[in-house]
């Protein structure tokens, strides 16, 4: 019995330890990019927002009408949302290396800590920016509630997995290309820009579309809408989402595990 024990002890020990560490390294993340501040942290939170009413506030000024039957200021929140919501997870874990790598030559802390404490934060980060969006169209008359939450939810969570996959794959190339960290931003706003924010991608002709589709981000924007719109009949290929989201996680952990520990 006395073995036994010790076993689970030394285990337990090892978790407190694990989850210290790691709750060590969220304090640091948020102290360090927010300017360790409660103030600092709101900036990020709401910077996301404040994105997001802009383009509303453009789109009403100008009087273009939305393509669905929902309002401009919701057409535009639901596609601004899950997709800036990918677009920070994946851009935010690949910075966590670059910023916090002196970190990993403690032996307690290790890549995978650094990045999964950063997944957490951003998760956070998300869902707060996605509340302060509700509230700010409740106040303005606009109810932001679906038809199916669930599906909306799903969607949200879906751009997030995306991202996280995506965030890691980014990992490893910066390891061999650190100018991927400006590149990826390049490429994250032509990704943006055509992934369906401010438009309907199945409004262009069927040879264009096809190819947007592609795009996995073009689809959780559709995912996200048609649970407000379900009679807009968007032919979304879930597995295909899926597969992005978890292959590239998958084959950014290999490349953690088998080529950047082995370079560190």
């Amino acid at each position: 019995m006395v073995p036994m024990q010790t076993d689970t002890s030394a285990r337990r020990s090892q978790s407190e330890v694990y989850l210290h560490v790691l709750r060590a390294l969220m304090l640091r993340d948020m102290r360090t990019r927010f300017g360790g501040s409660h103030i600092g942290y709101a900036i990020v939170v709401l910077w996301p927002v404040v994105h997001i009413f802009m383009l509303v506030a453009i789109y009403v000024l100008r009087k273009i009408p939305s393509p669905m039957s929902m309002s401009t200021t919701l057409f535009i929140a639901t596609g601004a949302v899950p997709a800036l919501m990918f677009q920070y997870v994946s851009r935010e874990v690949m910075k966590a290396v670059v910023m916090n790598r002196p970190l990993t030559y403690y032996p307690q802390v290790k890549l995978i800590d650094v990045l999964f404490a950063r997944i957490i934060v951003e998760i956070v980060t998300g869902f707060l920016g996605l509340m302060i969006v509700f509230a700010i169209l409740y106040a303005i008359g606009v109810d932001p509630m679906p038809l199916n939450p669930f599906v909306a939810m799903t969607g949200y969570i879906a751009a997030i997995l995306l991202g996280i996959g995506i965030g890691t794959i980014n990992v490893g190339i910066i390891a061999f290309f650190p100018g991927w960290l400006m590149g990826y931003a390049l490429f994250s706003i032509i990704l943006y820009l055509s992934s369906g924010v401010m438009f309907l991608p199945n409004m262009l002709p069927d040879e264009i579309y096809q190819y947007l589709r592609y795009n996995p981000v073009v689809q959780i924007i559709e995912w996200v809408r048609l649970a407000y719109e379900p009679q807009m009949g968007f032919q979304i290929d879930y597995l295909y989402v899926l597969l992005w989201a978890f292959g590239t996680l998958t084959l950014g952990l290999l490349m953690e595990r088998h080529i950047i520990r082995k370079m560190n």
